[in-house]
């Protein structure tokens, strides 16, 4: 009797010590990426349940590669991460394609930073808008301190001409995806 109680002991504990190691290696799975990665910052966390930030959404859009590569350039990616609120006025892959050629590579080396960081805050503001919250005619100070004039031609809203096609709402404020990039005055 004896003796089956420990051999009972025994495998108890062994299954014990097996399944903890198991659950360590999960554990230490699940917990690696957001510190390894280089700058680390909320825009590395992985979340797959909450609703997605700004730059989240715009990651996960194959249509808006070419703005997450800028978002990069420029550093700002924890800034999109954020809490906001903002309201991006993102442009689509097919948007920056109508820029006249070698722009957008101009834009992303590491002396043009300033440069692209103006670009870029031209198509934010500083608050959480859905489109219906903008009139026509009305004239917006985008994060970069230019204003915008908001156009609506029937159902199609517009800002600096550029058409918003979809809108997205995230964790930190809108997403609205236009057709154009929206560059700042000269």
């Amino acid at each position: 009797m004896i003796k089956s109680h420990s051999l009972v002991t025994i495998l108890a504990a062994v299954f014990l010590a097996w399944g903890c190691s198991q659950d360590a290696e999960k554990t230490q799975a699940n917990t690696s990426g957001a510190a390894d990665q280089p700058g680390g910052g909320q825009a590395f966390v992985q979340d797959d349940v909450s609703q997605k930030d700004i730059l989240h959404v715009a990651m996960g859009s194959a249509d808006h590669s070419t703005l997450v590569k800028a978002v990069q350039a420029a550093g700002l990616e924890n800034t999109l991460a954020n809490a906001g609120p903002f309201t991006v006025f993102a442009p689509t892959n097919a948007a920056f394609d109508k820029l006249p050629a070698g722009t957008v590579e101009s834009l992303l080396k590491p002396e043009k930073a300033d440069q692209l960081t103006t670009v870029l805050y031209h198509h934010v503001l500083t608050s959480a808008l859905d489109k219906d919250a903008f009139t026509n005619g009305q004239q917006v100070k985008m994060f970069d301190g230019t204003p915008v004039t908001m156009s609506i031609e029937g159902d199609t809203w517009k800002i600096d001409g550029a058409k918003i096609v979809a809108s997205v709402r995230a964790s930190n404020g809108w997403v609205h995806v236009v057709d154009a990039v929206v560059l700042p005055p000269q």
